[in-house]
């Protein structure tokens, strides 16, 4: 298993956010990708937001070990092929350690302040579907067409290509079960989706079937989950932290316990097991639910006491 940290730009400063992931590289993380968001989603809509995109590319160029990505971008935000003009730059940039990963957006809020449309839930999956054929197209033709209902491209080209070969891996997030995972299916090299061993096991084997109805291999997917770190020897403070998600990002009672990757170290332990059996091939630990100097004490233990066993 590899191991990141999902860094929300929500109320942070630049500095802050270099100093965390430069202290992330030099204490052995695996990867780490930023959020995409323009403003808070709350009801004053209050507060500093740093940009994603050149948020990134500046950490590439100073991260110079850790795999850096995206979890995830808003797809209606930006047209795919500006997304995946950028995406290549960054590769470079980073020397080929871009995850790019891409969702169909939901922060309602962000959209009606900017004037983005917003859509239907079909019509933002749909778009989803088409842009990963135009980012995959542009990342390898050298010249690429596409008719779409919704993007078109005419001998368009991209240069200079991403580092990676055959191109940067595309991850999916989400865990929509009747279309997001097909699109994932049809896509993706990387699912990504918030929940724990419960989550990843009901939906990865509704992933599967969609892998089996457009004859791929489930296995050529990487999966990976967004779990809250919490180590602690208080059921209390568990249960105030999935209470926590499920206000923050609208969940069930049982799908945010699952989200929280809590507990003593030996119960992380056995929840890390159960994620290994479940498929999960990498786990991301969100900042956005805690307070950034309790979570990273937390996050040095993890990945010194507690990750190296499952590496």
């Amino acid at each position: 298993m590899r191991f990141g940290v999902f860094t929300s730009l929500t109320l942070q400063t630049w500095p802050g956010v270099l100093d965390l992931w430069q202290h992330l590289e030099a204490t052995g993380w695996d990867i780490a990708c930023v959020s995409d968001h323009f403003m808070p989603n709350t009801q004053d809509r209050e507060g500093p937001v740093l940009e994603s995109w050149s948020t990134l590319a500046a950490l590439a160029a100073l991260v110079p070990r850790m795999r850096v990505g995206t979890i995830v971008l808003g797809n209606t935000y930006r047209h795919p092929a500006v997304v995946a003009k950028m995406a290549a730059q960054v590769d470079i940039i980073s020397g080929g350690r871009l995850l790019l990963g891409v969702g169909a957006g939901w922060q309602r809020n962000e959209h009606e302040a900017y004037g983005i449309p917003f859509y239907t839930m079909r019509e933002r999956l749909e778009r989803l579907d088409e842009a990963c054929e135009v980012i995959r197209s542009l990342w390898t033709q050298h010249r690429s067409n596409f008719t779409g209902r919704y993007y078109q491209l005419s001998d368009a080209p991209l240069d200079p290509k991403p580092v990676q070969k055959p191109h940067p891996e595309l991850m999916i997030g989400g865990g929509g079960e009747r279309v997001t995972l097909r699109i994932v299916a049809r896509h993706a090299d990387h699912w990504n989706v918030w929940g724990g061993p419960a989550v990843l096991t009901r939906k990865g084997k509704i992933l599967d079937e969609h892998c089996a109805a457009v004859g791929r291999d489930p296995k050529t997917i990487t999966r990976s989950v967004n779990m809250a770190l919490l180590i602690t020897d208080k059921k209390d403070e568990i249960d105030t932290l999935a209470k926590t998600i499920e206000t923050r990002m609208g969940r069930h009672a049982a799908d945010a316990r699952d989200t929280v990757l809590g507990g003593t170290p030996d119960q992380i332990r056995d929840t890390l097991r159960q994620l290994k059996a479940a498929g999960a091939d990498v786990v991301f630990i969100p900042t956005l639910f805690r307070p950034l100097p309790e979570l990273r004490r937390d996050l040095d233990r993890f990945i010194k006491e507690i990750a190296p066993a499952f590496r």
